[in-house]
Order: structure tokens, then C-alpha cells, then sequence
């Protein structure tokens, strides 16, 4: 009978010892489950790929006469992307042309002096001018003479000077007049022609700079991304034509609140993936950190002892080139 109650309370402590342990293993379940479900999920930080855009726009209006590219398809720097119809800039071409071949004429007559007839005639004019003051000096002689023998009247004998005078200013001014002549245009005018010239040619250079705005060309190598007006449709003055997109020159942006750049610096290396791109991973370092602005009134703490966060604006360049990334293409960056 002993025996039997030894028994009996002996498969009681294994009974209990068993359920104690299947309640201590409940427990340790639960607290293993709470604590995987309760865990804080990782931040994720999502950023978008972005590029160099360059605008192309002219610096004449005119109407767009045609397009070498279509939209996706690459350029090489140097090439005419677009050409513009100018037909007024044609039209002060021809003007400044003109004004050029003036300003050069009379640079060259200044220049180059009176023609071989015209020194001729001078010269002739002076002779005549000469031999006119030999006449009237003999003959003002003669009354002279006369007049002191009393054979003539005192007023021909004033006539006679008076003409003698006067062929005399006659002959210095013709002789002045050859003089000119032979010397050509004064210092001053030779200045003042040249300085024409020169004025004449700027415009012209000026009215060239102006037609090679007609036929635009690409300053990069890069894709055309957008394109605005049609062939035909006026465009104007430094009007946005075209949009060309600088895939080698790429980067990735990311909007962080302020609490979680702990480990975010100038220069810091990040490791994100191209969801676009197969969950790519890439390498990216931080090239650019700046605050996204601020409300006008802003508050240090809230009243309920937390804090406002502000949003920071970061920029990360890739290690190389990745291939297949565009921009706007989601970059995931996980903390």
C-alpha cells in the first residue's frame, strides 16, 4: 500500500514538473514573439536620381525652321541641334554691308588724295593765276609811270593798284589750293575716316555674331530630353527652345529629417539600391548638405517637450557611372 502512494505522488511531480516547463516555454514564446513584433522597422530613405540640364534658347527671334534631333536622342557637343529663321537680321547684314563699303571709300580717298586730273587742275588754275598777277603788275607799272607825268588821272592809277591787289590774293589762293592738293586730306580727316571703317566693320561683326545665333548648336554631349515649340511657331528672344540632359554628370537626392543625419556627413560613403535596376546596389557619397527652409515663425520645442525636425536637402554622386540610371529613377537608401 506504501508502495502504491509512493508511486502515485512520484507521477504527480512529474505532472506538475512538466506542465511547469510547458508554461515557462508559453512565457518564453510570447516575450519572443512580442519582441520580434514590436521591433522597430529600418528607416527607409527614399531619394530620386537627378542630372544636368542644360536650356538651349537663342538670342534673335525668328521662327524655328527645323530640328536635327528628336527627343531620346544623343547630341555631341558642337552639333546644330536647331535652326531659327532670321529674315530681319539678313536685312541689317545688307545695311551694315553697305555702310562698310562707304566708310571704306572714303577712307581710301582720304588716303590715296585727289585724283591725277584734279592736281592737274589746280596746278593749271595756278599758272593762270600767276600770269594774271604778271599782267596786272605791268600794267599797274605802266599807269604808274604815267601817272607821275602827270598824263593820267589819280583814279586810273588807283584802279590799276586796286587790280594788281587783287591778282595778287588771286595767285596765293590759288597757290594754297595746289598746295592742298598735293598734301592731300588733313591728319584729322585721314582719323576720322579710318575710325568709320573700323565702326563699319564692328557692325558688321556684330550682324555676324547675330546669324550664327540662327543656327544653334549643342554645348555638351548629352540627350534630348525636351523640346518646346514646333518647326514653324515664333520664337523670341532668349525663348527656351530645347532641353538637353547631361547623363554623365548624374546624382541622387534625398529629403532627411535632421534626427537621422547622425551618421550622414560631407563625404560619407552610403550603400543604396535602383529598384529600376533590379535592386542594384550602388555606392553613393555625400557631396551636398543644405536645410530645405524654414517656416517664417519658427518654434525651438512644441509644449509637449518634443521637438520640431527640420528636413535637410542631400546630395550623393555615384563612385562611376551606373549604367541604365535616368533621372527621376528611385534610389533607396536604407538606416
Amino acid at each position: 500500500m506504501e508502495e502504491k502512494v509512493k508511486k502515485t505522488m512520484s507521477y504527480e511531480s512529474k505532472n506538475m514538473i512538466v506542465a511547469f516547463s510547458i508554461m515557462i516555454g508559453v512565457v518564453l514564446l510570447v516575450t519572443l514573439a512580442g519582441f520580434l513584433l514590436l521591433k522597430p522597422e529600418a528607416e527607409i530613405i527614399m531619394g530620386q536620381a537627378e542630372a544636368e540640364v542644360v536650356r538651349i534658347s537663342g538670342k534673335v527671334p525668328g521662327r524655328i525652321l527645323a530640328y536635327n534631333f528628336e527627343e531620346g536622342q544623343s547630341v555631341k557637343q558642337g552639333d546644330t541641334v536647331v535652326l531659327i529663321n532670321t529674315p530681319e537680321i539678313y536685312a541689317k547684314l545688307e545695311q551694315a554691308q553697305a555702310m562698310n563699303s562707304a566708310a571704306e571709300a572714303q577712307n581710301n580717298k582720304a588716303h590715296n588724295g585727289l585724283r591725277p586730273e584734279q592736281l592737274s587742275s589746280a596746278y593749271e588754275l595756278w599758272q593762270k593765276a600767276k600770269a594774271g598777277l604778271e599782267i596786272a603788275e605791268k600794267s599797274y607799272q605802266r599807269i604808274q609811270n604815267l601817272y607821275n607825268k602827270g598824263v593820267i588821272p589819280a583814279q586810273k592809277r588807283d584802279e590799276a593798284e586796286a587790280n594788281y591787289k587783287s591778282m595778287q590774293a588771286t595767285e596765293r589762293t590759288a597757290h594754297s589750293q595746289y598746295q592742298l592738293a598735293l598734301k592731300g586730306a588733313q591728319k584729322e580727316d585721314k582719323q576720322l575716316a579710318l575710325a568709320l571703317v573700323k565702326q563699319s566693320e564692328g557692325a558688321l561683326s556684330e550682324v555676324d555674331a547675330y546669324l550664327k545665333e540662327g543656327a544653334l548648336i549643342s554645348p555638351i554631349d548629352g540627350e534630348v530630353s525636351e523640346i518646346f515649340p514646333h518647326v514653324g511657331e515664333l520664337v523670341g528672344t532668349g525663348a527656351p527652345i530645347m532641353n538637353l540632359v547631361n547623363l554623365d554628370h548624374m546624382w541622387v537626392v534625398f529629403s532627411i529629417r535632421e534626427d537621422l543625419l547622425k551618421d550622414i556627413k560631407m563625404g560619407t560613403k552610403l550603400k543604396a539600391f535602383i529598384p529600376a535596376l533590379d535592386n542594384k546596389e550602388i555606392t553613393l557619397k555625400v557631396s551636398f548638405i543644405k536645410d530645405m527652409g524654414t517656416y517664417a515663425i519658427w518654434k525651438a520645442t512644441k509644449t509637449t517637450g518634443q521637438f520640431d525636425a527640420k528636413t535637410f536637402e542631400v546630395r550623393a554622386k555615384p563612385d562611376g557611372k551606373i549604367l541604365d540610371l535616368r533621372p527621376g529613377m528611385s534610389v533607396i537608401l536604407k538606416k
